[in-house]
Protein backbone atom coordinates (compact mmCIF):
# COMPACT_ATOMS: atom_id res chain seq x y z
CA UNK A 1 0.00 0.00 0.00
CA UNK A 2 1.49 3.29 -1.04
CA UNK A 3 0.42 6.94 -1.22
CA UNK A 4 -0.30 6.81 -4.95
CA UNK A 5 -2.69 3.89 -4.52
CA UNK A 6 -4.49 5.64 -1.66
CA UNK A 7 -4.81 8.86 -3.68
CA UNK A 8 -6.22 6.88 -6.61
CA UNK A 9 -8.67 5.08 -4.31
CA UNK A 10 -9.90 8.36 -2.77
CA UNK A 11 -10.21 9.98 -6.19
CA UNK A 12 -12.46 7.15 -7.44
CA UNK A 13 -14.50 7.09 -4.24
CA UNK A 14 -15.14 10.84 -4.40
CA UNK A 15 -15.72 11.12 -8.16
CA UNK A 16 -17.75 7.89 -8.48
CA UNK A 17 -16.01 6.45 -11.57
CA UNK A 18 -12.63 5.09 -12.57
CA UNK A 19 -12.53 7.45 -15.54
CA UNK A 20 -13.08 10.59 -13.47
CA UNK A 21 -10.68 9.34 -10.80
CA UNK A 22 -7.96 8.80 -13.40
CA UNK A 23 -8.37 12.36 -14.69
CA UNK A 24 -8.16 13.68 -11.15
CA UNK A 25 -4.82 12.01 -10.36
CA UNK A 26 -3.44 12.51 -13.89
CA UNK A 27 -3.06 8.88 -14.94
CA UNK A 28 -4.72 6.66 -17.55
CA UNK A 29 -7.78 4.56 -16.74
CA UNK A 30 -5.72 1.41 -17.22
CA UNK A 31 -3.11 2.66 -14.73
CA UNK A 32 -5.66 3.55 -12.05
CA UNK A 33 -7.42 0.21 -12.52
CA UNK A 34 -4.09 -1.56 -11.93
CA UNK A 35 -3.44 0.50 -8.76
CA UNK A 36 -6.83 -0.49 -7.33
CA UNK A 37 -6.26 -4.17 -8.21
CA UNK A 38 -2.93 -4.03 -6.38
CA UNK A 39 -4.58 -2.34 -3.40
CA UNK A 40 -7.35 -4.97 -3.27
CA UNK A 41 -4.80 -7.79 -3.52
CA UNK A 42 -2.77 -6.30 -0.67
CA UNK A 43 -5.76 -5.68 1.61
CA UNK A 44 -7.43 -8.94 0.66
CA UNK A 45 -10.77 -7.19 0.27
CA UNK A 46 -12.96 -5.93 -2.54
CA UNK A 47 -13.18 -2.15 -2.28
CA UNK A 48 -15.72 -1.26 -5.00
CA UNK A 49 -18.82 -2.74 -6.52
CA UNK A 50 -18.95 -1.90 -10.23
CA UNK A 51 -22.44 -0.57 -11.09
CA UNK A 52 -23.50 0.43 -14.65
CA UNK A 53 -22.82 4.16 -14.25
CA UNK A 54 -20.72 4.45 -11.12
CA UNK A 55 -18.81 2.49 -8.52
CA UNK A 56 -20.07 1.91 -4.99
CA UNK A 57 -17.88 1.45 -1.96
CA UNK A 58 -18.09 -1.86 -0.17
CA UNK A 59 -18.07 -2.01 3.63
CA UNK A 60 -14.30 -2.65 3.46
CA UNK A 61 -13.98 0.29 1.07
CA UNK A 62 -15.81 2.60 3.48
CA UNK A 63 -13.48 1.60 6.33
CA UNK A 64 -10.41 2.09 4.15
CA UNK A 65 -11.66 5.50 3.01
CA UNK A 66 -11.73 6.75 6.61
CA UNK A 67 -8.17 5.51 7.12
CA UNK A 68 -7.05 6.88 3.78
CA UNK A 69 -8.21 10.39 4.67
CA UNK A 70 -6.26 10.22 7.94
CA UNK A 71 -3.12 8.84 6.27
CA UNK A 72 -3.18 11.44 3.51
CA UNK A 73 -3.67 14.27 6.01
CA UNK A 74 -0.62 13.11 7.94
CA UNK A 75 1.28 12.73 4.68
CA UNK A 76 0.45 16.29 3.63
CA UNK A 77 1.30 17.64 7.08
CA UNK A 78 4.70 15.91 6.95
CA UNK A 79 5.39 17.39 3.51
CA UNK A 80 4.42 20.86 4.74
CA UNK A 81 6.70 20.53 7.75
CA UNK A 82 9.61 19.36 5.61
CA UNK A 83 8.91 22.17 3.15
CA UNK A 84 9.04 24.65 6.01
CA UNK A 85 12.41 23.31 7.09
CA UNK A 86 13.96 23.10 3.64
CA UNK A 87 12.23 26.31 2.62
CA UNK A 88 14.36 28.07 5.24
CA UNK A 89 11.57 29.29 7.51
CA UNK A 90 12.42 26.91 10.33
CA UNK A 91 15.30 24.63 11.17
CA UNK A 92 18.31 24.19 13.40
CA UNK A 93 21.98 25.03 13.01
CA UNK A 94 24.60 23.51 15.32
CA UNK A 95 27.94 25.31 15.21
CA UNK A 96 31.31 24.63 16.81
CA UNK A 97 34.15 27.11 17.18
CA UNK A 98 37.78 26.45 18.01
CA UNK A 99 38.44 30.19 17.93
CA UNK A 100 37.41 32.43 20.81
CA UNK A 101 37.94 35.39 18.50
CA UNK A 102 35.36 34.05 16.04
CA UNK A 103 32.88 33.36 18.85
CA UNK A 104 33.23 36.96 20.05
CA UNK A 105 33.28 38.50 16.57
CA UNK A 106 32.08 38.01 13.84
CA UNK A 107 29.92 34.99 14.77
CA UNK A 108 27.31 37.08 16.67
CA UNK A 109 26.96 39.34 13.63
CA UNK A 110 26.64 36.36 11.29
CA UNK A 111 23.94 34.77 13.44
CA UNK A 112 22.08 38.06 13.73
CA UNK A 113 21.99 38.38 9.93
CA UNK A 114 20.99 34.73 9.62
CA UNK A 115 18.01 35.30 11.92
CA UNK A 116 16.86 38.24 9.80
CA UNK A 117 16.64 35.89 6.83
CA UNK A 118 15.37 32.85 8.73
CA UNK A 119 13.38 34.14 11.68
CA UNK A 120 12.58 30.78 13.29
CA UNK A 121 16.08 29.27 13.06
CA UNK A 122 17.30 27.52 16.22
CA UNK A 123 21.04 27.88 16.73
CA UNK A 124 23.48 26.36 19.20
CA UNK A 125 27.20 27.07 19.59
CA UNK A 126 29.85 24.99 21.37
CA UNK A 127 33.58 25.52 21.77
CA UNK A 128 36.49 23.10 21.77
CA UNK A 129 39.75 22.30 20.07
CA UNK A 130 39.79 21.80 16.31
CA UNK A 131 40.37 18.09 16.83
CA UNK A 132 37.36 17.73 19.14
CA UNK A 133 35.07 19.70 16.85
CA UNK A 134 36.04 17.68 13.78
CA UNK A 135 35.09 14.51 15.66
CA UNK A 136 31.69 16.04 16.43
CA UNK A 137 31.17 16.97 12.77
CA UNK A 138 31.97 13.37 11.77
CA UNK A 139 29.57 12.08 14.43
CA UNK A 140 26.76 14.26 13.07
CA UNK A 141 26.62 16.29 16.29
CA UNK A 142 27.58 19.56 14.55
CA UNK A 143 26.52 20.97 11.19
CA UNK A 144 29.63 23.13 10.81
CA UNK A 145 32.68 24.15 12.83
CA UNK A 146 35.26 26.93 12.70
CA UNK A 147 38.61 25.15 12.93
CA UNK A 148 42.30 25.70 12.30
CA UNK A 149 43.47 24.22 9.01
CA UNK A 150 44.54 21.79 7.75
CA UNK A 151 42.10 19.07 8.75
CA UNK A 152 43.29 15.62 7.76
CA UNK A 153 40.25 13.59 8.84
CA UNK A 154 38.47 11.69 6.09
CA UNK A 155 34.84 12.51 5.55
CA UNK A 156 35.23 16.20 6.37
CA UNK A 157 35.39 18.97 3.80
CA UNK A 158 36.92 22.31 4.69
CA UNK A 159 36.86 25.77 3.19
CA UNK A 160 39.45 28.46 3.90
CA UNK A 161 37.86 31.57 5.38
CA UNK A 162 40.85 33.64 6.44
CA UNK A 163 44.60 33.50 6.83
CA UNK A 164 46.65 35.17 9.51
CA UNK A 165 50.17 35.16 10.91
CA UNK A 166 51.26 33.93 14.29
CA UNK A 167 53.10 36.63 16.22
CA UNK A 168 54.69 36.81 19.63
CA UNK A 169 53.10 39.09 22.22
CA UNK A 170 54.47 40.51 25.46
CA UNK A 171 53.68 43.03 28.12
CA UNK A 172 54.76 46.64 27.52
CA UNK A 173 56.82 46.17 30.70
CA UNK A 174 58.91 43.40 29.12
CA UNK A 175 62.60 44.28 28.85
CA UNK A 176 62.50 43.77 25.05
CA UNK A 177 59.18 45.52 24.54
CA UNK A 178 60.63 48.07 22.11
CA UNK A 179 61.95 45.59 19.57
CA UNK A 180 59.99 44.60 16.49
CA UNK A 181 61.36 41.14 15.69
CA UNK A 182 62.23 38.16 17.86
CA UNK A 183 64.05 34.94 16.99
CA UNK A 184 63.11 31.35 17.74
CA UNK A 185 66.06 31.14 20.11
CA UNK A 186 64.96 34.22 22.02
CA UNK A 187 61.41 32.90 22.30
CA UNK A 188 62.64 29.52 23.52
CA UNK A 189 64.33 31.31 26.39
CA UNK A 190 61.14 33.07 27.46
CA UNK A 191 58.45 31.78 29.78
CA UNK A 192 55.84 30.87 27.21
CA UNK A 193 52.07 30.94 27.67
CA UNK A 194 50.48 28.90 24.87
CA UNK A 195 47.19 27.36 23.89
CA UNK A 196 46.41 23.81 24.91
CA UNK A 197 47.56 20.84 22.85
CA UNK A 198 45.15 19.31 20.38
CA UNK A 199 44.57 22.40 18.25
CA UNK A 200 46.29 23.19 14.97
CA UNK A 201 47.58 26.52 16.29
CA UNK A 202 49.56 24.76 19.00
CA UNK A 203 50.71 22.18 16.47
CA UNK A 204 52.12 24.95 14.25
CA UNK A 205 53.97 26.47 17.20
CA UNK A 206 55.45 23.14 18.29
CA UNK A 207 56.47 22.41 14.70
CA UNK A 208 58.14 25.81 14.43
CA UNK A 209 60.31 25.23 17.50
CA UNK A 210 61.15 21.67 16.42
CA UNK A 211 62.34 22.89 13.01
CA UNK A 212 64.43 25.58 14.72
CA UNK A 213 66.04 22.89 16.85
CA UNK A 214 65.17 24.50 20.18
CA UNK A 215 63.08 23.38 23.14
CA UNK A 216 60.67 26.04 24.40
CA UNK A 217 59.95 26.63 28.06
CA UNK A 218 56.15 26.44 28.34
CA UNK A 219 54.88 27.49 31.75
CA UNK A 220 51.14 27.69 30.99
CA UNK A 221 48.80 25.92 28.59
CA UNK A 222 45.43 27.66 28.49
CA UNK A 223 42.28 26.80 26.57
CA UNK A 224 41.09 30.35 25.99
CA UNK A 225 42.82 33.05 24.00
CA UNK A 226 41.46 35.75 26.31
CA UNK A 227 43.22 34.08 29.25
CA UNK A 228 46.50 33.94 27.34
CA UNK A 229 46.32 37.64 26.50
CA UNK A 230 45.45 38.57 30.08
CA UNK A 231 48.36 36.58 31.52
CA UNK A 232 50.77 38.13 29.02
CA UNK A 233 49.46 41.62 29.75
CA UNK A 234 50.25 41.00 33.42
CA UNK A 235 53.85 40.18 32.39
CA UNK A 236 53.55 36.54 33.44
CA UNK A 237 55.19 35.39 30.21
CA UNK A 238 55.21 35.65 26.40
CA UNK A 239 52.49 34.33 24.11
CA UNK A 240 52.23 33.30 20.48
CA UNK A 241 48.86 34.06 18.90
CA UNK A 242 47.23 35.02 15.59
CA UNK A 243 47.93 38.64 14.68
CA UNK A 244 44.29 39.56 14.09
CA UNK A 245 43.36 38.48 17.61
CA UNK A 246 45.58 41.12 19.28
CA UNK A 247 45.22 44.13 16.96
CA UNK A 248 42.99 45.95 19.44
CA UNK A 249 45.27 45.35 22.46
CA UNK A 250 48.36 46.41 20.51
CA UNK A 251 46.60 49.59 19.38
CA UNK A 252 45.63 50.37 22.99
CA UNK A 253 49.14 49.68 24.24
CA UNK A 254 48.18 46.88 26.65
CA UNK A 255 50.28 44.41 24.63
CA UNK A 256 53.27 44.65 22.30
CA UNK A 257 53.68 42.54 19.21
CA UNK A 258 56.85 40.97 17.80
CA UNK A 259 57.21 39.48 14.34
CA UNK A 260 58.91 36.10 14.57
CA UNK A 261 62.15 36.19 12.57
CA UNK A 262 62.42 34.05 9.43
CA UNK A 263 59.28 32.15 10.33
CA UNK A 264 56.15 33.50 8.72
CA UNK A 265 53.88 30.98 10.39
CA UNK A 266 50.59 31.01 8.55
CA UNK A 267 47.50 30.37 10.65
CA UNK A 268 44.48 29.41 8.60
CA UNK A 269 40.89 29.48 9.75
CA UNK A 270 38.39 27.36 7.91
CA UNK A 271 34.92 25.96 8.24
CA UNK A 272 34.51 22.20 8.39
CA UNK A 273 31.44 20.27 7.21
CA UNK A 274 30.57 16.66 6.58
CA UNK A 275 31.31 15.42 3.06
CA UNK A 276 28.05 14.63 1.30
CA UNK A 277 25.97 15.80 4.26
CA UNK A 278 22.51 17.28 3.74
CA UNK A 279 22.57 21.07 3.75
CA UNK A 280 19.33 22.98 4.10
CA UNK A 281 18.87 26.54 2.81
CA UNK A 282 19.64 27.70 6.36
CA UNK A 283 23.02 25.93 6.28
CA UNK A 284 23.82 27.33 2.84
CA UNK A 285 22.88 30.87 3.93
CA UNK A 286 25.14 30.50 6.96
CA UNK A 287 28.09 29.46 4.78
CA UNK A 288 27.46 32.40 2.42
CA UNK A 289 27.39 34.85 5.35
CA UNK A 290 30.65 33.39 6.67
CA UNK A 291 32.33 33.91 3.30
CA UNK A 292 31.15 37.52 3.18
CA UNK A 293 32.30 38.35 6.72
CA UNK A 294 35.77 36.88 6.34
CA UNK A 295 36.72 38.79 3.19
CA UNK A 296 39.16 41.05 5.06
CA UNK A 297 42.77 41.96 4.29
CA UNK A 298 45.51 40.61 6.55
CA UNK A 299 48.51 42.68 7.64
CA UNK A 300 51.78 41.46 6.22
CA UNK A 301 54.87 40.97 8.38
CA UNK A 302 58.05 42.82 7.43
CA UNK A 303 60.61 40.94 5.36
CA UNK A 304 63.69 40.55 7.54
CA UNK A 305 66.86 40.33 5.47
CA UNK A 306 69.16 39.81 8.40
CA UNK A 307 69.05 38.33 11.86
CA UNK A 308 68.49 40.61 14.84
CA UNK A 309 71.43 41.75 16.86
CA UNK A 310 73.16 39.20 19.02
CA UNK A 311 71.85 40.84 22.20
CA UNK A 312 68.23 40.27 21.14
CA UNK A 313 68.89 36.71 19.99
CA UNK A 314 70.46 35.74 23.31
CA UNK A 315 67.77 37.38 25.46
Amino acid sequence: MDIRQLKAFVAIAESGTFTAGAVRVHVTQAAISMQIRQLENETGAQLFVRAPRRVILTEAGEKLLERAYSILREHDAALEEMAALTGAHRGRLRIGSASAGVSADPLPQILRELRKLHEAVETSVVSGTSEELVRQVLAGELDAAFVSLPVEARGVQTELLSEDYLVAIASPRHKLANQKVVSAYALAGEKLILGERGGNTRRLIDQFFAQAGVTPKVIMELSRLAAIKRMVAEDMGVGIVPLESVQEEVAKGTLVRWWIEAAQINWQLGIARLVGGYESPIHLTFITLCREHFQRPVSNPPKTKSKPKKKAANA
